[in-house]
Order: C-alpha cells, then structure tokens, then sequence
C-alpha cells in the first residue's frame, strides 16, 4: 500500500479515517479540499487543480482524500488501494454537522453553517454519485479495494 485514495460521501468520515491512515503507515496526505478551495472560498482554475493533483500522482507515496468525480478515474488509474467509505446517509449528515464552528486540517475555512446546496448534495450522493463509483470500481477492480458500510467498519480496520 504505496499509492491510496479514500473516497466517499461528505460526512462519511473520509478525512478522519485517511489522517488515522497516514498517522499508522507514515504516507504524506493529501486533501483535495485544501488544493481546490482557497481561503477565501473561491477555487482555483480546474487548470490548476489538474496540474496539481497530477504532480502529486506522480510521486511514489501518497494518501489523497476526496471525491472530485471529474478526477476520479485519473486517480484509479494510479493508486493501488481503494477506501470507499460508504456509510447511510443519516450518519453522514450528522458527521458534516458535527464539524460547523470546528477548524479542520483538511479544509481551508472554518464551516459556520451547512447550506442547503451541500445538505442536497449528501442527501443525494447514493444516487447521484455512488452508481459512478462504483462503475470505476469495476473498472479498476485489479486494484485493493476496501467498502465500509458503517463506522464501526472503518475503526474496526483502523485500530
């Protein structure tokens, strides 16, 4: 396990998990969410973003968590480990509540509420996001693939 993604929906616990991951086996992190978002909440071009999430494909070593679906398949192609975490969507939007007011390492603002375009967007994820998923998964099935189905699942293998 050189080159892993941990993808999932918002709130599934993607983040924690990959810090706990990258804390256990010593890969350098990356999160999708601080090269997209900049501090001020605007995003770079997707320009920029492909450039950088390329270059760091390209190292021998790395942990990237998100989902960023236009870039998935391109991070299949590279990495050999797969941690899908998909976890009900109660426990994930309990998870994106329970974040609000809290300065995280993953994202480059503090959350002071959760608007309802991303409340939409988790509630919908099973059915807009996770058939895409799992088509590339298929696809890439050579590659280690992990589901977790809930919490207990994810700290169970973490530990």
């Amino acid at each position: 396990m050189k080159k892993v993604i941990v993808i999932g929906c918002p709130g599934a616990g993607k983040s924690t998990f990959a810090r706990k991951l990258r804390d256990r086996t010593g890969l350098p992190l990356y999160y999708l969410d601080m090269i997209w978002h900049k501090p001020d909440k605007t995003n770079i071009t997707r320009q920029e973003f492909d450039a950088k999430l390329s270059e760091i494909v390209r190292k021998e070593e790395w942990i990237i968590d998100g989902n960023y679906g236009r870039t998935l398949e391109m991070r299949l192609r590279e990495c050999d480990t797969v941690f899908l975490l998909d976890i009900p969507v109660s426990v994930c939007l309990a998870g994106a509540e329970s974040r609000i007011g809290t300065q995280r390492e993953d994202m480059p603002w503090k959350e002071e509420t959760m608007d309802e375009e991303f409340r939409d967007w988790i509630v919908n994820f099973p059915r807009d996001e996770m058939p895409h998923v799992y088509e590339l998964l298929n696809k890439y099935g050579d590659k280690n693939i992990v589901v977790f189905q809930s919490r207990e699942e994810v700290n169970q293998y973490i530990i």
